[in-house]
């Protein structure tokens, strides 16, 4: 056997966290869970790996040469790219016996091979919702997902942020009656990049795909007009009556954001913004993308759309659908590269019991009894030196230690210590559970995030 030692390292695009930061990625996670659930969602958990034929039954440019594809044997096996195209496949294949509408949230990873940078993963968590419909889905719907992502990022302690709101029928009716009906995919693809280019460049590729330079103004004009809600919602009736898609547009757009604000999202939180366009080919309604108001450079953390026919691939059955997705581990990665997490959930457990005898069952005994009532609960169960163990107490960030040494055992008592505090005393199992439980429902109330 070779004595050479390999050097032990993560593959670039992969993200490993030390446990306390992993704590409070799991608490991010769980907000996420609770609100999905909250909302009647369903988990759903596909495979990694899918028959290549089913996963890029719609791919193509950059997806085929981001993918992780290889051959076991005979099998032709693709590990997924993303949540929606497995999705796609599992309503096609299960829909006799979903539920519809079907409402499903996955939190997964999912794979791509892009260029390892900073704050760009090969391996990352995508947190999805999608509502799909038999053959129709309400548009009340698409006023439901602001909602949620409202609430999540509230929950997660995200406040400054705004859900911007846009219909692709409003654009490619436009766009119609701009004369460029049949370039709306090319002219839309353009026109999302147009944060990331700014206008001239954004003209200059309108006017390679034969626009004229009137047409590119009006173009440019129309997806930048900036105001409140109502005054966006006044220039699109403005120009009503002259295509019937772009009425459609604006029809829904208004229902859209009247069943947003029944949900209660505060007007601050969500505006119309005719230059969300996102890119996909299959999104055919409205429109969301999320940004942080002081940090627009960011760009989209969480985003979404109505799409007509989730599965056409795959069968002939009719399944509109609207969802969002929420870039979990970048979104992470963004939040503590700001510092602004909190270190609220670090700790694994919200006990540490400290025997201070050799003989440790009653030290067992308790643990048991603070598992039973809910608590997280370890022992240290290491010899050693008083000042280690109460180092790792600290470097745990544990909120409690509880100390049992002989006068406590034959007193039916233990010492509690509050580590944040310092404060010391000696109390009955009962009254330690209620002080614990105290700072647990403290805790609990904090957010993840501070910002």
């Amino acid at each position: 056997m070779s004595n050479t030692r390999i050097e032990p390292r993560t593959l670039p695009g992969f993200m490993e966290l030390l446990p306390e930061k992993q704590q409070i990625f799991e608490k991010i996670k769980s907000v996420l869970e609770e609100v999905y659930r909250l909302y009647g969602f369903a988990p759903l958990d596909t495979p990694v790996l899918e028959y290549s034929e089913i996963l890029l039954a719609k791919a193509g440019g950059e997806t085929e040469k981001q993918i992780y594809r290889f051959n076991k044997g005979d099998t032709d096996l693709t590990m997924r790219f993303d949540l929606t195209v497995p999705l796609a496949k599992y309503v096609a294949q299960h829909a006799p016996d979903l539920t519809f509408p079907f409402r499903r949230y996955q939190i997964g990873k999912v794979y791509r091979g892009e260029r390892a940078q900073r704050g760009r993963f090969r391996e990352f968590y995508q947190a999805d919702i999608d509502i799909v419909g038999d053959g129709k889905l309400s548009i009340y719907y698409d006023a439901e997902i602001p909602s949620i992502i409202y609430q999540i990022l509230t929950r997660l302690g995200i406040g400054e942020f705004v859900i911007r709101i846009n219909n692709r029928k409003v654009l490619g009716g436009f766009f119609d009656m701009m004369g460029a009906k049949e370039r709306t995919t090319d002219i839309l693809r353009t026109v999302d990049k147009i944060d990331k280019m700014g206008r001239e460049k954004v003209v200059e590729e309108l006017k390679e795909q034969g626009l004229s330079k009137d047409a590119c103004d009006r173009i440019i004009d129309f997806v930048g007009f900036r105001g409140s809600n109502e005054e966006v919602m006044a220039k699109l009736e403005g120009l009503s009556g002259q295509n019937e898609q772009f009425d459609a547009g604006v029809s829904e757009l208004k229902s859209v954001l009247s069943a947003v604000r029944a949900f209660g999202v505060p007007e601050d939180h969500f505006s119309i913004d005719l230059s969300i366009a996102r890119g996909l080919d299959y999104y055919t309604g409205t429109v969301y993308e999320t940004t942080l108001i002081r940090h627009p450079e960011i760009g989209s953390i969480c985003s979404g759309g109505r799409y007509d026919n989730l599965a056409g691939y795959y069968t002939n059955r009719s399944l509109p659908g609207v969802g969002m997705s929420i870039g979990l581990t970048r979104l992470f990665f963004i939040l503590n590269d700001m510092n602004y997490l909190s270190d609220a959930y670090r700790a694994p457990e919200d006990v540490l019991i400290i025997p201070m005898t050799q003989e440790i069952t009653d030290a067992i005994s308790l643990s048991s009894k603070l598992r039973e009532e809910g608590i997280r609960t370890q022992i240290y169960l290491e010899e050693g030196k008083f000042k280690a163990k109460m180092h790792y107490a600290d470097r745990l960030a544990v909120p409690f230690v509880l100390f049992l040494g002989e006068d406590e055992i034959r007193e039916n008592a233990l010492s509690l210590k509050d580590m944040q505090t310092g404060n010391q005393v000696k109390c009955t199992i009962s009254e330690a559970i209620v002080e614990i439980r105290k700072k647990i429902a403290e805790s609990e109330k904090q957010t993840p995030v501070h910002m």
